[in-house]
């Protein structure tokens, strides 16, 4: 008997793979995920799309993948300009996740663990069964596609 295909969690998040390796921006209608998404993918040459507004998560082995849902692989909403077609990378397994709010809601600080500080002190969130390196930032601030990288490289 043939076995049945997991099927993916689909969730409201657009992702990139930077270096490789996966951010999942999380955030509701108009928080500015496709807006970052494109600010990323033009701030460094090793960003990918991997996935605009929806998202497919899968797990294997312990790690959290995404990928697009077929019907919008390599599509990016640009507001103003329209949906545009970009080169993709079709998985990417996730090593950060990006909750995007509202400015006033970005810490200072993020809560941290006794004895630890910088990124890596941080929250984590649990997706699919997955623990994930978590930062909430907002999507229009200037330095986030910098914060981004900067937390990726500390993961």
């Amino acid at each position: 008997m043939a076995e049945d295909p997991v099927r993916p969690l689909n969730i409201h998040a657009s992702c990139v793979a930077i270096g490789g390796r996966g951010v999942l921006l999380r955030g509701p209608s108009g928080s500015g995920k496709s807006d970052l998404t494109l600010r990323l993918i033009d701030s460094y040459p090793d960003c990918r799309l991997v996935s605009d507004d929806r998202t497919d998560l899968t797990t294997r082995a312990g790690t959290l993948y995404a990928r697009a849902p077929a019907r919008i692989a390599g599509l990016l909403e640009v507001r103003g300009v329209g949906i545009v077609t970009l080169p993709f990378m079709a998985e990417a397994a996730i090593a950060l996740l990006i909750d995007l709010v509202p400015r006033a809601a970005v810490p200072r600080l993020p809560a941290s663990e006794p004895g630890k500080s910088g990124p890596q002190a941080g929250q984590s969130a649990e997706l699919a069964g997955i623990s994930l390196p978590r930062l909430a930032l907002h999507a229009f601030d200037a330095a986030t596609a910098a914060k981004i990288r900067l937390a990726l490289s500390q993961f």
